[in-house]
């Protein structure tokens, strides 16, 4: 693949520049020779071997970084100027061959000095052309006159050529590069939210079920000695949270639904999720259901759960409520969880929203509860007073794809 847009053009510009020498090389010592010019004819062949030799170094100069082959393209056009002079003078059918070393001065050269020896060589074609026809006519003057004029509009065409191409390639690698560095930034924004989401399903499922079983185990390592039934219950219901959560790591990691929902309606899991909660706390926490239960969409289910598992996770370890209640209330344009206590609360003012909690900790839990409802469309509101409770009320809108969640899950 080429490095520039317009290749083809301009390496054809450039050999049949080649081939015009060549040709009329060809021409001159072929007609030299029929005139019996052994040593034109020598001539001539070795002023085509040195021009063969600065093609090669012509196909160089772009493949190196310093000015040295440049330096010697010049000195190789000088050599086959003053090559083509001493041929020029001794028989005028080499005078042409100026037309070809036009387009090397004018390549080789800055334009400030191609052009004034553009017009020395012409001059030089006209004189030799002339004081071979034994005095200067019209046809001398206009034959290396319009082959240097033609030459130099067709070498300022090839430079404007190439540096438009040089431009496009730039442009290209510009944009080649931007690209990749926006499939690298939809990566890293791809790979955040993923982790994002992670600790999202790892707070709402497997460090909530881990501080049930602490809790459990801590009631029943009290109850141990005093009343040694209700620490074995503690202890079947630990064994019992120990297992649903083995169940949520396997499941997290074959990406499935929470068990809970697996074989079961959201109202059954949410009823379950809301008896766990209340396991070796004195909270007493109540689920009810208001409305017609309808299907939800799978994503639906998963998120209302989560946040039931988080916000009750928080008000049995931290809230200090005597009683909680959880809601599930199915409307006609939507469906609201709403979770309740009557703990110490806290002033949702002294925080920033990002930090709101009501347990003393970094907050992520709310946190990641806003980014569920809000992936959905949905909102998550908070009330509490310092001494009163408080209250977390998710509200997810019912749109005409609630039938989808039974086929979903």
């Amino acid at each position: 693949m080429m490095d520039f847009p317009f290749p083809p053009a301009l390496r054809l510009l450039r050999w049949a520049i080649h081939g015009t020498f060549a040709v009329l090389l060809v021409i001159a010592v072929a007609g030299v020779v029929r005139s019996g010019g052994t040593a034109l004819a020598f001539g001539g062949g070795l002023l085509g071997l040195l021009y063969g030799v600065g093609i090669f170094i012509e196909g160089r100069l772009p493949h190196f970084g310093g000015c040295t082959h440049l330096v010697l393209g010049r000195i190789w056009l000088v050599v086959i100027t003053f090559g083509w002079a001493a041929l020029a003078l001794n028989a005028p059918k080499f005078v042409w061959l100026a037309f070809p070393l036009f387009f090397a001065y004018l390549h080789l050269l800055p334009l400030a000095v191609a052009l004034p020896g553009v017009a020395v060589l012409t001059a030089a074609a006209i004189a030799a052309a002339g004081w071979h026809a034994g005095g200067v006519h019209a046809p001398q003057v206009i034959g290396p006159s319009l082959g240097a004029a033609v030459a130099t509009l067709m070498a300022l065409v090839y430079k404007a050529l190439y540096s438009e191409s040089e431009q496009r390639r730039l442009l290209i690698d510009d944009l080649v590069r931007t690209r990749g560095m926006l499939v690298q930034a939809e990566s890293d924004a791809a790979r955040l939210a993923e982790r994002e989401r992670l600790a999202r399903e790892i707070h709402d499922t497997l460090a909530q079920g881990m501080s049930s079983i602490i809790l459990l185990l801590r009631a029943a390592h009290r109850d141990l000695r005093d009343r040694p039934a209700d620490a074995e219950q503690r202890i079947a219901e630990a064994e019992r949270a120990a297992q649903e959560n083995l169940e949520e790591a396997r499941n997290f990691v074959r990406a499935l639904a929470p068990p809970a929902l697996q074989h079961s309606s959201l109202v059954e899991a949410l009823g379950r999720v809301s008896d766990s909660a209340a396991a070796g706390t004195a909270t007493r926490v109540r689920f009810e259901v208001s409305g017609a239960p309808v299907p939800l969409p799978a994503d639906y289910d998963v998120a209302l759960l989560r946040i039931a598992q988080g916000a009750l996770g928080n008000v049995s370890r931290h809230s200090e409520a005597d009683n909680a209640r959880v809601t599930l209330t199915y409307l006609e344009d939507m469906v609201v969880l709403d979770i309740y206590d009557d703990g110490r609360g806290f002033d949702p003012a002294a925080q920033p929203a990002a930090e709101i909690t009501d347990t003393g900790d970094t907050g992520f839990g709310l946190r990641a509860m806003r980014d569920r409802v809000a992936a959905l469309g949905g909102a998550l509101t908070v009330e509490s007073v310092p001494g009163e409770g408080t209250a977390v009320v998710a509200t997810l809108p019912l749109g005409g794809g609630e039938g989808e969640g039974e086929e979903g899950r």
